[in-house]
């Protein structure tokens, strides 16, 4: 039987490489496809979450949720790494959509029709998931588990110094569900950046023939270039897919209890994830986190599923 999910994301183009693994994946169930302000802004989100899907053409075609602006002023997108389009600026067309409901809706909604069902994938900013708490008080008893890309158990951020971009652009509603009640796995920018793609690794794409091989095609030359212009890489990191795999190939990783916090107020740690690391404190865990991934593996793993 497939897993059930909801995938919360801000595409963003390594997004887009998890969404074209989870699409087409026969052991996953995407009820729905939450846009969330990050990579790019709220309304760009959205939009990106429709043509990615469009483009795309699963089997079968998930709800979308609304993207709407989170409530952080430091707030500040990544299309300096992604394009002003945060697709790479290819220029894809898509259709207009009618009913759309706010991404926090969604997740009520969804969870509640099948208590316990469902898995939220949390790709981005963890904004949706913190209003759905304060929109339905039994929301987090409904949800089966979240696993989220996001945080730095070593202390390095990729934004600032000291915190990951996915936290950064949202730490309060980081901190409310990293307190949440449910089982959480958190797999950190010090595993996903460990999994390195080269150029090479466009060779290894699905024909362009296909839908996954066209829309891939297009966008991730971008990435390759603005990896290399702007963080002098030659190599790029796709951490979203790599987060995804932990639902796939969990034997990729090795996770540990640890208790998690996240930084809302200081002036050079705001948005960095701190961890319960003292000798002989005792303290109660409220994460499992991924401290080792076969980074070999999960590179070949995200070409295999791409190739499905």
């Amino acid at each position: 039987m497939a897993r059930r999910i909801i995938l919360d994301c801000d595409p963003g183009i390594d997004d887009s490489v998890a969404l074209s693994i989870a699409l087409f994946h026969k052991s996953l169930d995407v009820v729905a496809i939450t846009a969330v302000e990050g990579n790019v802004p709220a309304e760009l989100a959205t939009k990106n979450v429709q043509t990615v899907v469009e483009q795309l053409d699963p089997p079968r075609l998930p709800r979308i949720g609304v993207a709407t602006r989170n409530d952080n002023s430091d707030y500040r997108d990544a299309c300096f790494i992604h394009g002003r389009d945060g697709l790479g600026e290819v220029g894809f067309v898509m259709a207009g959509h009618h009913q759309r409901h706010q991404s926090e809706k969604i997740l009520c909604d969804e969870v509640r029709a099948a208590p316990g069902e469902i898995d939220i994938v949390c790709l981005g900013p963890l904004t949706n998931v913190a209003r759905a708490i304060q929109r339905d008080p039994h929301f987090i008893e409904n949800v089966g588990e979240i696993v989220m890309m996001g945080g730095s158990f070593n202390g390095i951020g990729n934004i600032t110094q000291t915190a990951e971009f996915n936290i950064h652009c949202d730490p309060e509603s980081a901190r409310e569900v990293f307190h949440a009640p449910i089982k959480k796995t958190l797999i950190p920018l010090d595993i996903t950046s460990q999994v390195q793609f080269s150029l090479s690794f466009i060779d290894q794409l699905p024909e362009e023939s296909t839908s996954v091989g066209s829309f891939l095609r297009n966008v991730l030359p971008y990435l390759f270039r603005s990896y290399h212009q702007q963080l002098g890489q030659e190599t790029v990191q796709i951490h979203d897919a790599i987060a995804l795999l932990q639902l796939l190939e969990p034997e990729l990783f090795e996770l540990e209890a640890w208790a998690g916090d996240v930084e809302v107020k200081g002036q050079l740690t705001r948005g960095m994830t701190v961890f319960e690391k003292r000798q002989g404190r005792k303290t109660s865990h409220n994460l499992e986190v991924a401290r080792v991934v076969d980074a070999s593996a999960a590179r070949q793993a995200v070409i295999k599923y791409l190739n499905r």
